[in-house]
């Protein structure tokens, strides 16, 4: 596995920030918007065909990393993915990936 240290870059956002972004997830998860996006039934990430009440919010750059709650940076994903995944930006989540491969 890599030597990178996601711990090493991590600096979270702030408390405000995350308080205002979790309220606004929680309103946008009621939209129809949402509703629709999670009834294609498809994880973002491993494009697995999953039950849509099995379907999760993800912010492709996390909250806690100062992503925003917006169309553009939710996505539905399986609760597998999600858990790996954690707050891991979009670089780290590919080289995650890239160090599932080559440990095989």
């Amino acid at each position: 596995m890599s030597d990178f240290n996601m711990e090493t870059f991590f600096f979270p956002a702030d408390e405000e920030h995350i308080k205002r972004e979790r309220s606004k997830a929680r309103e946008m998860r009621r939209s129809q918007w949402f509703k629709n996006l999670k009834g294609k039934g498809q994880c973002y990430y491993c494009k697995e065909r999953v039950h849509p009440k099995e379907l999760t919010m993800d912010h492709i750059v996390p909250i806690v990393r100062g992503g925003k709650t917006s169309r553009n940076n939710v996505v539905t994903c399986c609760k597998e993915c999600n858990n790996k995944k954690k707050y891991m930006l979009p670089v780290e989540w590919e080289e995650y990936l890239q160090s599932l491969e080559t440990d095989e």
